[in-house]
């Protein structure tokens, strides 16, 4: 039997709806949304740390460094030392002009020679009149002289003893003023406190060197180093002073040896707050190196930063820091879709986060969440991650 024709009319208005579903399909293809290009991390186990860093860049300091200057005043006659320059302890730095103080020495040594040459005179006399009473007393013991002259002896002996006592104050009043001569040369002269290197002389000989009085900045003769041993001191944020104490673990990054870090220990907490500038309060701590020998030679005033590690976790689950949105949110690739998760999160750094609950090993999330069109149900492609640089 010959099925029936369809009429022309049910034949045009099926290949009309034909290629309607055509055009639908067509635009619903072009008019999707393009994928985006994400950067993403693979959700991992290791290690996390709670660490906090300086607000304002730290220096590498001296252990001992002092700015020198004479007590008084004087026109510079000799400059033993030169910039750069090692000096053992008590070596002569710097000298004064002070001829008219070797002259009052010269003339205090004068008399103390003197005195003492009168001290031998004045004792021998005594002793010689101490032996002539003896002699009297035996005599008058004997009949041979009276009372009168036992009397008069004794008497010349305890003057003469006298004198010799009063010519030996006289010694030691001359060995004071020759100390006081001393003392008096010794404010010209410059004396190196410890061992160290000279960092700066203010001065030329010829010139008039002023010590500094109070309140007044006059720069300091001589800048003394003991570069032998260093330590960083950084500013950190008060907020976080009552988190640090003293023997916590430290990460030290120099500016002049870029790419590395270097172990060390928080020695002291400044047991105050600093307002360097407005707004801005910090506490100083001082960092000692664990092994300085091993890191070679170090300028004084080196700007250096400081990481203090405040907690550590181990064989954690985490992500990077730049995965985590508001509220604590990541978004997980699912095939070419991004899903939302919210997270629980534990310990984290500037680089890491222990994630506690939301994630599992093996996941990826995206770290590029600055990029347009980045946001839940958004298609993707993965891009390659950049680079890290040694």
């Amino acid at each position: 039997m010959k099925p029936p024709s369809l009429s022309p009319w049910w034949r045009r208005g099926l290949v009309m709806l034909v290629l309607l579903g055509a055009l639908i399909a067509a635009v619903s293809w072009f008019s999707r949304s393009k994928p985006v290009a994400v950067v993403v991390a693979e959700v991992t186990l290791g290690k996390v740390e709670s660490t906090v860093a300086n607000t304002r860049a730290g220096s590498i300091e001296a252990c001992q460094r002092t700015k020198l200057s004479t007590t008084s005043g004087g026109r510079i006659e000799l400059l033993a030392v030169k910039e750069g320059d090692r000096v053992k302890k008590g070596q002569l730095l710097m000298k004064l002009w002070n001829d008219d103080q070797q002259a009052q020495q010269a003339l205090a040594q004068a008399q103390l020679e003197t005195t003492r040459k009168r001290v031998a005179e004045a004792c021998t006399m005594a002793d010689a009149a101490a032996r002539e009473a003896q002699r009297q007393t035996a005599l008058r013991e004997q009949g041979f002289v009276s009372t009168a002259r036992e009397d008069g002896a004794r008497s010349e002996a305890d003057a003469r003893r006298g004198s010799c006592a009063t010519a030996q104050a006289d010694v030691r009043q001359a060995q004071a003023r020759v100390e006081v001569t001393r003392v008096e040369q010794s404010r010209t002269l410059l004396l190196a406190p410890f061992a160290g290197t000279v960092a700066k002389i203010v001065g030329e000989v010829g010139e008039y060197s002023t010590p500094s009085p109070p309140g007044v900045p006059t720069p300091p003769a001589i800048d003394l180093i003991d570069d032998t041993c260093l330590y960083v001191k950084a500013p950190l944020d008060e907020v976080d002073a009552p988190r640090i104490k003293p023997g916590q673990v430290v990460r030290i990054s120099i500016d002049a040896l870029p790419r590395q870090t270097f172990p060390g220990h928080v020695k002291r907490i400044a047991p105050f707050v600093s307002a360097v500038e407005k707004q801005a309060r910090t506490v100083d701590i001082d960092v000692s190196f664990d092994q300085r020998d091993a890191i070679g030679p170090l300028l004084v005033g080196y700007s250096a930063d400081v990481e203090v590690v405040l907690d550590v976790r181990d064989k954690v689950l985490r992500v990077p820091t730049a995965a985590l949105g508001e509220g604590n949110r990541a978004l997980v690739v699912e095939g070419d879709q991004l899903v939302e998760r919210r997270l629980k999160t534990g310990l984290a750094n500037w680089e890491q986060a222990e994630v506690l609950e939301g994630l599992t090993a093996g996941e990826r999330v995206v770290t590029s969440l600055e990029r347009e069109g980045v946001k839940p149900g958004a298609r993707v492609t993965v891009e390659a991650a950049p680079a890290k640089a040694r």
